[in-house]
């Protein structure tokens, strides 16, 4: 079994009304410089038996901030010291007008095959309250930026149910993005995370509590449109033309082993999880002293990790791979609860996989509590 990376690059040109990630405001050249440098370090540093590598995810934060140069650096020092497979699945998450047709085409020099963009939403009033900087028309030149350096494997991402979007709001992005044609979609149902800005405009009334009933409609017109345009629904907020799945993503569903590298950043090495300190300034500063960026290690049940991340995807999990890997009958272990589930029409089972049912995917939180 192949592993992949994850390099977290958590510089952003303003933060997101709605974000919860590890991310900074970036303040000059010269602190990404510095950042670079520990990343490199970390990566040079680390100690596990290294297996063969078969994708490398930049995400962030703005990875496309990188200059080609600071790129190559990085990407060098993976190369040093992981074995690849071919037809590596390179991916770099891109903010819309942060490229240029220079910048895209040196990525595409040093191996980048396939690009990753929050659009977000089409609506330029919507964007403004999210805080983002980039306009509608940023996203489409963006993509037209990608086609023209030779892109073929083009993602974005879409958040349904923003304060007072309408179902009428949402199936215009539908519409917007599907007419764009890219190879993937991720689809998401906005959430709503403590201590973000967005949490706080929502508790101090600047902003009116999303609509309760709206996620549900919203997620059967995703379901509708996406099929009619040919994307198949592989998990649960994910979409692709036939072939195009994320192959790194697929990775952390089915409890594959990730190397992470970089602020905050989490690793799974097939039985331990990992996490490195969440704060920029701290990370560099542990990795300049050479004590490390690790915060800690924990178990994990990983027999329930298995259960609700593979039911994420839309072929479930395999019963006999539970059995297999656990030692246990998950028919067994879960009767009762299985049953339950089985009787609201939350999940089903399909020869030897139980998976989510169609309502059950727009109820899936309520189903992974009975395995956490």
């Amino acid at each position: 079994m192949s592993a992949g990376i994850y390099l977290h690059i958590p510089f952003c040109r303003s933060r997101c009304s709605y974000c919860d990630f590890a991310t900074d405001v970036f303040k000059s050249d010269a602190v990404v410089e510095r950042y670079v440098s520990a990343l490199v370090k970390e990566i040079e540093n680390f100690s596990q038996t290294a297996q063969s590598i078969d994708t490398i995810y930049f995400g962030g934060g703005t990875p496309s901030l990188l200059a080609p140069g600071q790129l190559e650096k990085i990407l060098n020092s993976i190369y040093k010291k992981f074995p690849l497979v071919e037809n590596l699945e390179l991916t770099m998450e891109m903010n819309p007008a942060t490229v240029t047709p220079e910048t895209l085409n040196s990525y595409k020099s040093l191996g980048v095959n396939r690009a990753s963009f929050g659009a977000q939403t089409f609506d330029d009033t919507e964007l403004k309250r999210l805080g983002r900087r980039h306009t509608a028309n940023d996203v489409r030149e963006t993509i037209e930026l990608l086609r023209n350096a030779g892109f073929d494997n083009v993602s974005f991402d879409l958040i349904a149910g923003l304060p007072r979007q309408t179902l009428a709001d949402w199936e215009r992005n539908l519409d917007e993005a599907l007419e764009l044609n890219p190879e993937h979609l991720s689809l998401y149902l906005l959430e709503i995370h403590e201590g973000t800005p967005l949490a706080e405009q929502i508790r101090s009334r600047r902003q009116p509590l999303p609509d309760e009933d709206l996620p549900g409609e919203m997620y059967e017109l995703m379901l509708e449109k996406t099929a009619r345009k040919g994307y198949e629904q592989y998990e649960i907020s994910n979409f692709s033309l036939p072939g195009f799945q994320s192959k790194h993503n697929t990775k952390y569903w089915l409890c594959e082993p990730v190397y992470a590298f970089g602020v905050s950043a989490h690793s799974f090495d097939g039985k331990h999880r990992y996490a490195n300190e969440r704060d920029t300034a701290k990370y560099v500063d542990l990795i300049e002293s050479s004590s490390g960026a690790e915060v800690y290690r924990e178990e994990t049940d990983l027999g329930s990790e298995f259960v609700f991340l593979g039911l994420r995807l839309s072929e479930g999990i395999d019963l006999g791979e539970y059995e297999k890997r656990f030692g246990a009958n998950l028919r067994e272990k879960y009767a009762a609860d299985l049953r339950r589930l089985e009787e609201f029409g939350l999940i089903e089972f399909a020869g030897n996989n139980l998976r989510l049912t169609r309502k059950g995917m727009v109820y899936s939180n309520e189903v992974f509590s009975v395995f956490v």
